[in-house]
């Protein structure tokens, strides 16, 4: 078990909504990407969050660092409200995303009950030269292009792919 380990997340959409990517990027270059050929930013932003707690699961002390302000208070102030009101908002109307909602709250169960701390979530500028933030972007993105040829499909460094030099920003400069 890995005792403390951090990672950046993010999302990006071509149109809004239209061809979406989500991605995490980890202190040690490690990195996972996905393809969603129809969804939203938000969705983008939900997904690399999700997807860094679940591959994530046995770190102790996992801090995400997120550029999305809607992540960040789904997970911490909002999902478990809309839960209890039957997937309503404060003011009543359709809670959206319930499906990522769900999942994330399972994925905060699943820590729980393992003993382990709750996430920690951390609010970063995006494109203020936040490395870790910046190559999160750059894998969203790639994601969102690949997703616009209609295809859903996922890529990670945890499988056949290189870890990357997270030292220097990427070329896009983002």
């Amino acid at each position: 078990m890995t005792d403390r380990y951090i990672v950046a997340t993010d999302g990006a959409c071509k149109g809004n909504p239209g061809p979406t990517g989500w991605a995490w990027v980890g202190e040690d270059g490690q990195w996972a990407a996905g393809a969603i050929p129809s969804g939203t930013n938000n969705i983008g932003e939900l997904m690399g969050l999700l997807k860094a707690i679940d591959d994530h699961r046995n770190v102790a002390r996992l801090v995400v660092q997120a550029d999305s302000r809607y992540a960040i208070d789904t997970y911490e102030k909002w999902m478990d409200g809309h839960r209890r009101r039957g997937w309503k908002t404060s003011s009543g109307a359709p809670t959206k995303n319930v499906d990522l909602l769900e999942k994330l709250i399972e994925a905060r169960d699943a820590r729980r009950a393992a003993g382990l701390p709750d996430v920690v979530l951390e609010h970063v500028r995006g494109h203020s030269g936040h490395v870790l933030n910046a190559w999160a972007d750059e894998r969203a993105v790639r994601a969102s292009e690949h997703a616009a040829k209609g295809t859903a499909s996922e890529w990670s460094s945890l499988g056949s792919h290189d870890p990357i030099d997270v030292s220097t920003p990427p070329k896009n400069g983002r």
